[in-house]
């Protein structure tokens, strides 16, 4: 008898199940710009069956200059950065959406610890860009430097902040 696979995580599995549904429901698609989850997000799609049907692509940006060849990101960028923000992660996921053609784009950028960097550890930034515009959230876990725990919990709560734009709850 075949082990219960133990990914995704717990935590993830049923919010990723909830917004591969929703994509797969209303023939939509996604793609990610992630930084400090790793690629979790995109790993959690893409480990769902019938992922080609919605998944577009993904990117860990996790270095400034990845993010500077893949996101967009230009020296103006750079001036006065203080690490992740909303508008930081705006505009990725505007960025890659644009390049990636598709329905949304999920962005992140946080700081997972176990050191903090110009923000408090377990803060996270969060931005799905659509058509119509780019909804923002910003939050702390509240895990201290637990990195995996942040880690998974940022794309806990990316994948909700993406599950809530598709069903239309959330504002802009």
């Amino acid at each position: 008898m075949a082990a219960a696979s133990s990914f995704p995580p717990e935590k993830v599995r049923s919010i990723v199940g909830e917004v591969s549904a929703l994509l797969k429901e209303r023939k939509e698609t996604v793609c990610v710009a992630e930084t400090a989850a790793g690629g979790i997000i995109s790993a959690a799609l893409l480990a769902t069956p019938g992922a080609s049907a919605f998944y577009i692509g993904g990117l860990t940006l996790y270095t400034l200059e990845s993010r500077i060849a893949y996101a967009g990101w230009t020296q103006e960028n750079l001036k006065g950065y203080n690490g992740p923000n909303p508008a930081i992660v705006s505009g990725m996921a505007s960025h890659v959406r644009g390049t990636l053609k598709a329905t949304y784009c999920i962005s992140e950028s946080g700081t997972a610890g176990p050191g903090a960097g110009k923000t408090p550890v377990g803060y996270v930034a969060l931005a799905v860009a659509t058509e119509s515009g780019t909804y923002t959230k910003e939050l702390t876990t509240g895990l201290g430097g637990d990195r995996e725990a942040n880690m998974v919990q940022f794309a806990v709560e990316g994948l909700v902040l993406l599950r809530d734009v598709i069903k239309g709850d959330a504002k802009l």
